[in-house]
């Protein structure tokens, strides 16, 4: 493993570039750990906003048709467009979510787990294994359709069967001023995928798989995700778990909310769409920091895309732009890339890549834990004042030369 002797990524990789200061870290992260040592064919989509509001998000959607071409990727964090964005960066309008247009397209779940570094305690005293989170990535809000209500009308939801059967028609609601309607779907097929993904990632996890909704008020479209959800786990994963000492069970999702609190840990905390986005953010504040969060989204057809699970950290970008030094943290950008590698190692049987990644999450780790560290992280190490906050660029260095003593 050296300059001179690279080591040769056999398949393609597909390489999502993002925005702000993470697109910063994302060239160092290639730059400093990674081009020294591997040989790899990048297929390279640019996902900065500018570029996507170009090409109206073609790029993003060239982006996800590749990975599902190519069987793995890895992206960096990019801006949603709001108004104020559109304004900084003079676009066209507003955007979707390049996350969101991607996820439809490749469907799938998406799993959040904690880096866990001994050093970094979690918030919650009584969590101990991580708390594995499995958000499906298809419909509900972010495949929504919105109308302003300008003034009195009925909302109404209808479906018109293609069969040319009675069309079925509810009213939403009857308004006599100004307001908002909203409507969502999803389909059978992206939730047993969902619910196959779970069990799957459950066992091979080898952790208790919970999973919630609210059936008790969405009484046809949650009580749907629960009875797929009950019917994939009795048909096929049951005599496994069995097995394996392994647990299935649902319920509300408040009432996960307040077990979860009081569990060590090791589960997998199965979510719908816009409850794990939410819950997967309060997780990786209460593990230590939202950089110290692997996320990775999982297509039914058996493609991967690994992402660092934080934002642009737009301040950061901000004070790089004016000449000034940061101290932002790389981990989850990092351990993006070790994801994808590892993937890629395993699919193409190149165990020499997999070992890569995995020392270069060794070496990582082992920064942290000897008390080098970014900023954010001093503030919550177990090491007090005894801990080293060192500059983005300093924290690169360190976990080259651990990576180095590992050749």
């Amino acid at each position: 493993m050296t300059s001179n002797n690279k080591i040769k990524v056999k398949t393609p990789i597909v390489e999502l570039d993002g925005d702000e200061m993470t697109r910063i870290m994302w060239a160092m992260t290639k730059e400093v750990l990674l081009l020294p040592y591997l040989d790899m064919e990048l297929k390279y989509y640019d996902l900065h906003i500018k570029n996507r509001d170009d090409t109206d998000d073609q790029v993003t959607r060239a982006a996800a048709e590749a990975i599902q071409k190519h069987g793995v990727g890895v992206k960096c964090a990019t801006i949603t467009a709001t108004q104020d964005r559109v304004r900084e960066y003079k676009l066209k309008r507003e955007s979707k979510s390049p996350n969101g247009i991607i996820r439809a397209i490749m469907d799938g779940t998406v799993f959040r787990s904690p880096i866990m570094v001994k050093n970094i305690i979690a918030a919650n005293r009584n969590w101990k294994r991580p708390i594995h989170i499995g958000r499906h990535a298809y419909g509900d809000v972010y495949a929504n359709q919105e109308i302003r209500v300008s003034g009195p009308g009925r909302a109404e939801l209808t479906l018109i069967p293609d069969d040319g059967s009675q069309p079925v028609t509810k009213i939403i609601h009857q308004f006599d001023g100004p307001g908002i309607v909203q409507g969502i779907h999803n389909t059978d097929a992206s939730i047993r995928s969902f619910a196959k993904a779970c069990f799957a990632y459950g066992y091979d996890q080898k952790v208790d798989v919970w999973f919630s909704a609210k059936d008790t008020i969405s009484k046809t479209y949650d009580t749907n995700f629960k009875n797929i959800f009950d019917t994939e786990f009795e048909a096929n994963w049951k005599t496994k778990f069995d097995a394996a000492k392994l647990s299935y069970f649902y319920t509300l999702i408040d009432d996960v909310v307040a077990r979860i609190m009081k569990t060590e840990g090791g589960i997998l905390w199965a979510c719908k769409n816009y409850d794990g986005d939410v819950m997967s953010d309060m997780l990786a504040s209460a593990y230590g920091s939202l950089a110290l969060m692997t996320s990775v989204l999982v297509s039914p057809r058996g493609c991967f895309m690994y992402e660092a699970a934080h934002g642009t950290v737009q301040r950061h970008y901000y004070r790089h732009l004016e000449g000034k030094k940061t101290s932002t943290n790389p981990m989850a950008i990092i351990f993006a890339w070790t994801g994808c590698l590892k993937k890629r190692g395993d699919l193409d049987q190149t165990p020499a890549v997999s070992d890569f990644a995995a020392k270069l999450e060794e070496a990582a780790i082992e920064t942290i834990e000897n008390g080098t560290m970014t900023g954010d992280l001093v503030k919550i190490s177990t090491q007090g004042e005894s801990a080293k906050a060192v500059f983005m660029e300093d924290f690169f260095s360190a976990v080259k030369a651990g990576l180095e003593s590992k050749r």
